[in-house]
Formats: C-alpha cells, structure tokens, sequence
C-alpha cells in the first residue's frame, strides 16, 4: 500500500487524536469518585437497613406498651369498681367481703406488676427512638455524602465528555482527508494493537512497541520509497517516517 508522506504524517495525527478520546475514556471510567459512591452505597444501605431494623423494633415496643397500658387501665378500672362496692356497704357478709378484699389485694398487686411492665417496655422504646433517630441522621449524613459525591462526578462527566466531544469532531475532519484504504488499515490496526495503529519511527525506534529496529530493517526502509507504507517487524504497526526517524 502506498500513501503520500503527508498523508502519513495526518495518519500521526488521528493516532494523537485517538489516543487522546483513549485516555479521556480511561478518565471518565477511573474517577476517584467512581470508589466514592460504591463505597458510600455499601454504607447507605447497611444503615438503611439497620434503620428499618431499629424503626420496627420502636413500632413493636409501641404496640406492645399500647397493649399493657390497656392491661394496666382494665385492672385499675376493675379495683375501682371493687373499692365502690366495698365502700358503698352493699357487701355485708363477711364471706364476700374477706373475697372482695382478697381480690382487690391481687388486682393492686397485678397492676404494680403491669406497670413495671409498661416502664420495661417504655424504656425499651426510648431506647429503640434514640438508635432511630441516630441512625435517620447518619444516614442523611452518608446520603449527603453520597449526593456531593454523584454531584462532583457528574461535573467530572461533563467536563470530560465535553471535550471527547471535541477530540471525536477534530478526529472527523482530520480522517477525512486521510486516504480510507489507509484509515482502514489504520483502524484494524489500532484494533489489534490495544489502540495504537500507527506510530513514528523516531531515532530507529518504533514508539509504538519501543523496540529499536534491527539493522537490516532499518535498510529496507531507508531503500522504500518515501510513499511506501512500511510496518514494524516487532508490534506489525505503521510506521511513519519524519526527518527524526534516524534513517
């Protein structure tokens, strides 16, 4: 294949411009902020479900202290009633009042016992409130966190895709004027080669593969014609010839 030198040297040019949209990519996919965000995720949804854990708990204890005080109040209510039976004189055998007394000694007792049950379970839930709201407020503290973090990303995004926009329409105008039968070749190249396709043959050495051409292939390219494309033996690139290829 053959191609004017300056079309070889504009085949540098898109390499240059390619490598650029490359490391641009390697950026936007590399963001520090990338680590961030997993990392914050991973936080957020332990404490989210940790939180769920303490809500239910507190939701339990409030049922449950609802249910004793309920038990507390139907005891309390019993004994008043007994008490006005025993104070309204209506009782008169001694039978019925020593059973009267009886059960109005069992029911305060029943009652102290109920509510030592409410105290339990309402500090049981004083407990589960605090843990809620320490863990509603750091969870807001890593969802900040976690928001700052996207923000500063997706600036990044924008700043980086900003110019990969630029590169690929400076990329555009200069493969146009490259011969197609030697962009193609290029561009299967640069497939093959992790990205570069072309590169300068600079002071004997490939800058693509960085290895410096044996003697006799150096002759062969200093014998091609100036149109020739030539390929380097190590790596099977282009190589594009300038007045610092050492030849």
């Amino acid at each position: 294949m053959n191609a004017a030198p300056a079309d070889q040297i504009r085949l540098l040019d898109v390499q240059a411009l390619d490598a650029r949209l490359q490391q641009l990519a390697h950026k936007r996919k590399s963001l520090p902020e990338h680590a961030e965000i997993e990392t914050l995720g991973k936080d957020l949804t332990q404490l989210r479900d940790l939180l769920v854990a303490a809500q239910t708990e507190e939701s339990d204890c409030a049922r449950e202290q609802t249910k004793a005080e309920q038990d507390v109040d139907q005891v309390r209510q019993r004994a008043t009633r007994d008490q006005q039976r025993l104070d309204s004189g209506a009782v008169t055998s001694p039978k019925d009042l020593s059973s009267l007394q009886h059960e109005i000694a069992s029911l305060a007792k029943r009652q102290g016992d109920l509510e030592e049950i409410v105290l339990e379970v309402m500090e049981r839930r004083e407990s589960a409130q605090a843990r809620v709201a320490e863990l509603t407020e750091r969870v807001a503290s890593v969802q900040a966190k976690t928001d700052d973090a996207v923000a500063r990303r997706d600036a990044a995004f924008q700043e980086i895709d900003g110019e990969s926009a630029s590169v690929t329409k400076e990329r555009e105008v200069v493969a146009a004027s490259v011969p197609a039968d030697l962009l193609k070749l290029y561009d299967r190249l640069r497939v093959q080669g992790g990205g570069v396709g072309a590169a300068k043959l600079y002071a004997r050495t490939c800058q693509g593969c960085r290895q410096e051409l044996a003697i006799t292939e150096l002759s062969e390219i200093r014998a091609a014609a100036p149109d020739k494309i030539v390929r380097c033996e190590n790596c099977a690139r282009i190589l594009v010839r300038t007045s610092e290829s050492g030849l």
